[in-house]
């Protein structure tokens, strides 16, 4: 079994770390700044910052919050938000970010994936896509999970991956925010139809789900919470433990 990581989540919002459910009812939750030194020191093996309304609102990202929160960290950090063509990737590259997630914008180009990929290499290309099950289907969501694309995700997903994208975050717009564990299913299809590490995202609610996600489906690659690690209601260095102990290999 491959080493599994874990990747706590910035969704941030008119420059604060915001949290809901289902994508909506956002919350004010800290300062990215003080929460992304936090993570680095405490354990967490990459960080994950997303402008979360910048798509939606059609700017670029925020980019003097992300070159703060880069500077404190000693991890990974993947930043994703409003990113739509090859100089937004450039941007954020030259902010601190090693890797760029990207939604809305290959939606909107599908060829973005590949130009971003032939310049910078696939592992720094992350394909994030927010999927909810309409009429029995799994469809992918745009800006932000609020606008229903008509696309069927498994086929999408696996598209991007063809395309150049080094790695997947799904997220599950079902289970966000809802904390009664992983879409497992949702994972299973994708994790079944590309080649490359798959990041579970939505439902994390106590260690046991952790557990689950990477007993029941070990070829997912990590596992990324938001709320549980704000509030403090999972702590990093105890989760890692509880998956030792249960034969999961962590860092």
């Amino acid at each position: 079994m491959i080493t599994k990581r874990i990747i706590p989540c910035l969704d941030v919002k008119n420059g604060r770390v915001v949290k809901g459910v289902n994508f909506e009812g956002l919350s004010d939750v800290s300062s990215p700044i003080e929460l992304a030194k936090f993570y680095s020191n405490c354990g967490a093996d990459e960080l994950v910052f997303y402008d979360i309304t910048a798509s939606f609102e059609e700017r670029q990202l925020f980019t003097d919050i992300l070159r703060d929160v880069a500077s404190q960290i000693f991890i990974p950090l993947t930043v994703g938000g409003g990113i739509n063509t090859i100089e937004d990737f450039d941007r954020v590259l030259k902010c601190g970010a090693d890797k760029v997630s990207v939604n809305t914008g290959a939606i909107k180009n599908p060829d973005l994936i590949k130009e971003a990929a032939k310049k910078y290499g696939d592992q720094c290309v992350v394909i994030s896509s927010d999927v909810k099950r309409v009429d029995g289907e799994f469809r992918v969501f745009a800006k932000g999970g609020r606008q229903d694309t008509g696309m069927e995700a498994i086929s999408w997903i696996r598209r991007c991956v063809e395309n150049g994208a080094g790695e997947v975050v799904l997220n599950s717009i079902d289970t966000d925010g809802v904390k009664g564990g992983f879409d497992l299913e949702m994972l299973d299809a994708v994790c079944s139809a590309v080649n490359v590490p798959v990041i579970a995202s939505g439902g994390a609610g106590k260690k046991e789900d952790f557990v689950e996600l990477f007993q029941k489906i070990p070829t997912v690659s990590a596992g990324l919470a938001a709320s549980i690690f704000h509030f403090g209601e999972v702590e990093i260095k105890d989760l890692k433990n509880t998956l030792r102990e249960n034969g999961i290999i962590v860092r």
